[in-house]
């Protein structure tokens, strides 16, 4: 039976496989987070052979060339890597920490987050996505952080098993992220995922999935025509078995109501996304960014006699509603507390 052949009995989904793991792993603490930019455009292959097509992808003035190497595109069950990683630096810019564009983390602790088979095989998985996220490059003009990257680039620079068994298995693995991702973390433009992301069977689910994120967000409902979800997957399928592809998808959703976050719905030509209501609407959008702990003292020294944690919480509500992301949040956040007190005055 090939992917997205008819509705099978079963749930579409993939057992919870690590659920008895929860109470001992701190990375569950991390939601899982995707970046914005690959949400939107077909980065990855939906193939579940390897893909050596290299791919040229436009929407309005905005492109993207993806060049596999000889071990094939990176694919959308590579991504693992890339939200895990994801996952962990906005847990710590959350948390107030500096953070690079490098990454350490234990094979076993990413297996388990990304509900992946712990097994030998996947740890020889684990490897050969590495060597294709590594592999593929990418040359576009869609920025990250108000940033354009002009060379090709890696999905990542470069991995290294820092620690492996005697028997060959990793344990310890250091990944370097390319500066168009690390651009996009450093700037929060990532969207949480549903944890059963991971649970998706078919490469398609998952690239449906993350365009009804990227797009539906937490709005009711989004529609798209067939032919343009069609160039959004990146699929190389006819136009008449893709159609059969996304039927089948429907179809288990409709019996299973398996698919993350939205039903999905189709009506001739006509892809239809409808919110399950459990993306919260968000009531504020505040500003995240982080501030030392001395910026309080300033705060008083600038705007006597306010609250500075009053004045920190009107900042980032400021910054939110105005859609601004200072680069020095600290001079910024100072400034702001001085136009504050010039116009108020004292309390």
């Amino acid at each position: 039976m090939t992917d997205g052949d008819s509705v099978i009995a079963r749930s579409p989904l993939l057992p919870d496989r690590h659920e008895a793991d929860f109470f001992i792993c701190d990375i569950f603490d991390a939601a899982p987070k995707g970046d914005m930019a690959s949400m939107e455009h077909p980065i990855f292959s939906i193939s579940t052979k390897p893909d050596r097509n290299a791919r040229r992808y436009e929407n309005g003035t905005n492109f993207v060339e993806i060049q596999p190497s000889n071990k094939g595109l990176a694919t959308v069950h590579d991504r693992d890597i890339l939200i895990f990683c994801i996952s962990q630096l906005i847990a710590g810019l959350n948390a107030g920490r500096e953070v690079g564009p490098t990454v350490r983390f234990t094979a076993r602790d990413l297996l388990v987050a990304t509900n992946r088979q712990t097994s030998g095989g996947g740890y020889v998985r684990l490897k050969a996505a590495l060597e294709r996220l590594a592999g593929t490059r990418i040359e576009t003009n869609i920025t990250t952080g108000d940033v354009e990257v002009l060379d090709g680039f890696g999905l990542i620079d470069r991995y290294r098993i820092v620690r492996e068994t005697r028997d060959g298995y990793m344990l310890d693995i250091e990944v370097r992220l390319s500066d168009w991702v690390f651009n996009a973390i450093r700037s929060k433009e990532v969207l949480t995922l549903s944890r059963d992301y991971f649970r998706l069977r078919k490469p398609l689910e998952r690239r449906l999935y993350e365009i009804a994120r990227k797009h539906c967000g937490a709005k009711l409902e989004w529609k798209i025509g067939l032919k343009k979800l069609k160039l959004k997957c990146g699929s190389n399928s006819s136009d008449k078995e893709f159609k059969r592809l996304v039927s089948n998808i429907v179809e288990e959703d409709r019996n299973h109501s398996h698919m993350p976050d939205y039903a999905i719905e189709m009506v001739d030509d006509m892809i239809r996304f409808v919110s399950r209501g459990s993306v919260p609407t968000p009531l504020v959008t505040v500003f995240e960014g982080h501030l030392p702990t001395t910026a309080y003292d300033m705060a008083r020294e600038v705007a006597p006699g306010w609250d500075a944690r009053y004045l920190e919480q009107e900042w980032r509500q400021w910054c939110g509603a105005e859609k601004i992301t200072p680069k020095n949040p600290l001079g910024h956040f100072l400034s702001f507390c001085g136009t504050w007190f010039e116009k108020r005055g004292r309390p």
